[in-house]
């Protein structure tokens, strides 16, 4: 099953059990992917819609840290509520230490030997962590893996 007919089914199931935020955020998700999509002319393959629901997932973390910073606790459950949901579409995340592997990986097969080679080191991992792992938290390994 696609994950677009996942979300369809998840979200009738969502209607019917009258789960409000699981609607809202299958919802609001289906209508990004429809967004993409008329705007590509094409319907999505499974590797754009998980592109879209990446997007959708870096908004929610987003709003999960301006609500902490801004000491809105109701606000924050909602966004880990919503993060939860999002992520159940996506693919297995990788672990801290399997990204900190493929880095390393990476730097090999590039021979990078300093900060100055980060682009091309996440030029070659982000294809293989696409969907599957925090850009940001890759960002930051790296960093720290080219520096030390």
């Amino acid at each position: 099953m696609s994950i677009r007919e996942q979300l369809e089914t998840d979200a009738k199931t969502a209607l019917k059990a009258q789960d409000r935020v699981r609607l809202e955020v299958i919802r609001l998700v289906r209508s990004q992917i429809k967004y993409v999509e008329i705007d590509k002319g094409h319907a999505l393959s499974d590797e754009e819609t998980i592109e879209v629901l990446v997007s959708a997932l870096k908004s929610r973390r987003e709003s999960l840290d301006f609500s902490n910073k801004g000491g809105r606790e109701d606000l924050v459950e909602k966004a880990r509520q919503e993060i939860h949901i999002i992520e159940s579409y996506l693919p297995r995340q990788f672990s801290e230490t399997e990204v900190r592997e493929i880095i390393s990986e990476a730097i090999r097969e590039t021979g990078a030997g300093g900060p100055k080679d980060m682009g091309r080191v996440m030029g070659a991992i982000m294809p293989r962590l696409k969907g599957r792992a925090d850009g940001k938290l890759v960002n930051t390994l790296v960093k720290e893996a080219l520096s030390g």
